[in-house]
């Protein structure tokens, strides 16, 4: 059987450590655009299989605490792919670098 718990706690674990690493990988001023687009790639999968993590915990009846977890990885994964969407961006249009 699949612990789900144990899955939940190894992606915010992982979570927690993109959302460390993320703003300052997209800060660094020598980042190319094809870096950041396979950041944006790599932060979007991980955002669908947490979406996917949760909606097989609310199937199986979790607790209300651990879907509230599986949100809020949902969420910080789409805030970090959305940061790096918004350095593409930048990049395209060619503004400067802002440090986080």
């Amino acid at each position: 059987m699949t612990d789900w718990l144990d899955i939940l706690r190894e992606q915010a674990e992982t979570g927690a450590e993109m959302a460390r690493e993320v703003p300052a990988t997209l800060a660094n001023p020598d980042i190319s655009r094809d870096q950041v687009k396979k950041l944006f790639a790599a932060l979007e999968q991980q955002a669908e299989f947490v979406e996917k993590l949760r909606q097989v915990l609310e199937a199986n009846d979790f607790e209300p605490e651990v879907l509230v977890a599986a949100e809020a990885l949902e969420e910080r994964y789409a805030e970090l792919a959305a940061s790096a969407a918004e350095r593409l961006k930048a990049m395209r249009s060619g503004e400067p670098v802002r440090r986080q």
